[in-house]
């Protein structure tokens, strides 16, 4: 198999920036300089991940979550999930076998609980990633900014990115070999 010329060069670049970035590193990483010693603990300590994303999140809605995720909102909208509560027929929207699956955080102290909180009807981001107040605070400071590596990871790190538990199969029941409960869909 030929390999073209641009593809050739194209690879040599990559290698030659991943050299560079790496030799800097290294350069960064063994200086005895204070300065740079504490300007690289500071930066590296700020963005430290969290092993678990921060405790005390509330509930926002996706109003929230498109402020800075728009085009996976605009995705989100055109889905089965944000639906959910809509598909529900009339006679089953204050059932709460139904809302556990048809809503946002329903049964949590913060989570869809009525009309009061028709911000969170429907299957929606925080369903599935869990509340996440604190990820919108934190990340508002880099609001309007290309994000390094490192603050993309520890922005990543305040909001789960699948709830554990294995949260699919929690309302995907026939998927999770449970039948869906019987119900009159008019």
């Amino acid at each position: 198999m030929k390999t073209s010329l641009p593809s050739m060069f194209f690879r040599m670049a990559v290698v030659g920036v991943f050299a560079i970035t790496a030799g800097l590193l290294v350069v960064l990483s063994t200086n005895d300089s204070p300065a740079v010693s504490v300007a690289l603990g500071t930066f590296q300590e700020t963005l430290k991940p969290f092993d678990n994303p921060p405790e005390g999140q509330t509930y926002m809605g996706t109003k929230q979550c498109s402020a800075c995720h728009f085009d996976q909102f605009m995705l989100f909208r055109q889905t089965k999930h944000a639906k959910a509560f809509e598909i529900l027929p009339e006679k089953y929207r204050e059932d709460a076998s139904c809302l556990e699956c048809h809503t946002t955080g329903y049964g949590e102290e913060t989570g869809y609980k009525d009309a009061t909180t028709a911000h969170l009807a429907g299957t929606s981001c925080e369903a599935c990633h869990g509340p996440g107040s604190k990820h919108g605070e934190i990340s508002q400071e880099f609001a309007n900014k290309n994000l390094t590596e490192e603050e993309q990871i520890y922005l990543r790190s305040t909001i789960h990115r699948i709830l554990p538990d294995n949260i699919c199969a929690k309302c995907h029941k026939s998927k999770g070999h449970i039948p869906h409960p019987e119900y009159d869909k008019e």
